[in-house]
């Protein structure tokens, strides 16, 4: 997540750093990865690949970048989720914040359609973004609360859905090059695969699995869209892990306001009615301490099944 303006800033005891040093692009292909069965072990075994060293922090147009999109296609192929008609790939060059100033990054979103059974000519896009920042200073940035665990999280609910269909259409889309301006999200709204006006919704995960931080998984945009609020609030807590709303209101200031830090942010400023979940900051945010240990398995599973939950309630509730 970039939960943050500058290109380098000190908040707290996290340091926020979306400059790289990592290994270029390799031109040899990347072998593909036989996911295992869809669940709990699922949930932890896609969060511990992406966040593996080999995975170089996932930058974007980086080695880490190609293996974890790589790895990514083949658990969507595995789910049988198809792609739409203008293909698997979108593939983008943006200019993006670095250390050293702006400099053009060439990224790809990943994209998945699962067509709905009530309303499918209606759209609910499920975004997570799959890179990260990359190798700094030496040091690997796994990331895997930011956002290898989103990207479990929606690959666990695009396995449910394939399994019991939505009743609209779903977009799953695994964006590129947001820790660099939110720059996937932007090309996804730019020139998405369908047309802006039949998206109901963008429902972004990032990061999903430290909730014990405070016990929440944290929903942003039921400020801009109150008429959300009462369909979440009726979601039972799961577990240790419950809903809380905020961080969206013109009191929330600074880094406490995550209306603009994450990829929602490029639908809500195309007027595409958004939401956001994810956890509070913990001291491992944009660290290299960011590991797959960290993650405490049943307080990460809590919070995606009550992102899943969540999903499957608006769906029932949108295009009334």
């Amino acid at each position: 997540m970039n939960r943050s303006t500058l290109c380098l800033v000190l908040t707290g005891a996290a340091l926020i750093i979306t400059g790289c040093n990592a290994v270029p692009v390799a031109t040899t292909p990347v072998a593909s990865v036989t996911p295992v069965a869809t669940g709990p072990s699922q949930l932890l075994e896609d969060v511990r690949i992406l966040s593996a060293d080999d995975m170089q922090g996932r930058d974007t147009g980086f080695e880490g970048g190609e293996r974890a999109r790589a790895y990514i296609v083949s658990r969507l192929e595995a789910i049988g989720v198809q792609a739409p008609p203008f293909g698997r790939l979108q593939p983008f060059e943006a200019p993006g914040r670095t250390r050293e100033g702006v400099k053009t990054f060439s990224g790809v979103n990943i994209v998945g359609l699962i067509p709905g059974t009530r309303v499918a000519d209606r759209y609910i896009v499920v975004t997570a973004h799959y890179d990260h920042v990359g190798v700094n200073d030496g040091q690997i940035f796994h990331g895997a609360d930011d956002n290898a665990s989103g990207v479990a999280t929606m690959l666990e609910l695009a396995a449910r859905l394939k399994a019991q269909p939505p009743e609209h259409s779903v977009l799953i889309v695994a964006l590129d090059g947001e820790e660099r301006g939110l720059l996937g999200a932007r090309e996804f709204v730019k020139a998405p695969p369908v047309p802006l006006s039949s998206i109901s919704l963008n429902l972004n995960f990032d990061m999903t699995a430290r909730a014990e931080t405070d016990g929440h998984l944290w929903v942003t945009g039921t400020y801009q869209h109150p008429n959300l609020r009462p369909v979440l609030e009726a979601v039972q807590p799961n577990g240790a892990v419950s809903f809380a709303f905020g961080k969206d209101t013109p009191q929330d200031t600074g880094e406490n306001n995550w209306v603009e830090a994450s990829d929602h942010g490029a639908f809500h400023a195309a007027g595409v009615p958004f939401l956001y979940m994810g956890v509070n900051y913990h001291p491992d945010y944009h660290r290299p301490s960011d590991t797959f240990e960290r993650i405490t398995p049943s307080v990460f599973t809590s919070a995606t099944e009550i992102a899943i939950a969540g999903f499957r309630a608006l769906d029932q509730a949108l295009d009334r």
